[in-house]
């Protein structure tokens, strides 16, 4: 059976001193190589659980857990996200001067890799997303798609074990977004990780092995 790769416990998060509650005591475990689907209207603090979940944030009470493993005490979160999580993001994030290969070469800077190595294992994402052929241009010179792509070979770039994907699809039209989901459902069976995606679209949340609904800041039906 899977174990639980993320558990979150009685989670909080508060803005603007404690007058904005984001999050509410939610209460979620998470198994390793599940697709788990978030959703709900703007505001509902989606996006705030998966910022908590890849360490971007801390959460006001409560406590997440990677493996057992508190994060922020007995894992710090620096090394939590360069080690074990991929982001993902509507708004691309590439770094305009670098060529795309580059990109996804950025998250290994902080690793022992070698420049050989790292150009290597960038080639290899690139051709397994689909762009052998774009490896030279700059963000500019790709479509939104191709932008995508570029940021899902990065995201790969140091081999994490979870992927969160926040409206993954939600700059591009119909045709792209079902090509960009299924690169990363692909993905996912393929190297048993974990990915977690929030989504406003019913048809990408229907198919997650789970579907989880959050309305101001809880979990419901």
């Amino acid at each position: 059976m899977a174990s639980p790769i993320l558990e979150v416990r009685n989670l909080h998060k508060n803005y603007d001193e404690g007058r904005i509650e984001a999050l509410r005591g939610v209460d979620l475990s998470i198994d390793a190589g599940e697709f788990v689907a978030i959703s709900g209207h703007s505001g509902s603090g989606k996006s705030t659980l998966l910022h908590l979940l890849g360490g971007l944030d801390t959460p006001t009470h409560g406590a997440i857990l990677f493996r057992g493993t508190p994060l922020g005490s007995s894992l710090s979160l620096d090394a939590y996200r360069c080690n074990h999580v991929g982001f993902i993001f509507q708004a691309f994030y590439l770094l305009p001067t670098l060529r795309a290969v580059e990109n996804v070469q950025a998250p290994m800077l902080a690793t022992r890799n070698g420049a050989g190595d790292r150009a290597e294992r960038a080639e290899a994402l690139m051709r397994e997303v689909g762009l052998e052929h774009r490896m030279r241009q700059h963000p500019n010179e790709l479509s939104g798609g191709e932008r995508q792509r570029v940021a899902i070979a990065r995201a790969l770039a140091n081999n994490p074990s979870i992927l969160l994907a926040d409206e993954p699809t939600g700059n591009l039209d119909s045709t792209n977004s079902m090509r960009i989901m299924e690169i990363l459902t692909g993905i996912q069976k393929a190297r048993g990780m974990t990915l977690i995606v929030i989504t406003h679209e019913e048809e990408i949340a229907n198919s997650a092995q789970r579907h989880i609904r959050i309305h101001d800041g809880r979990i419901v039906p």
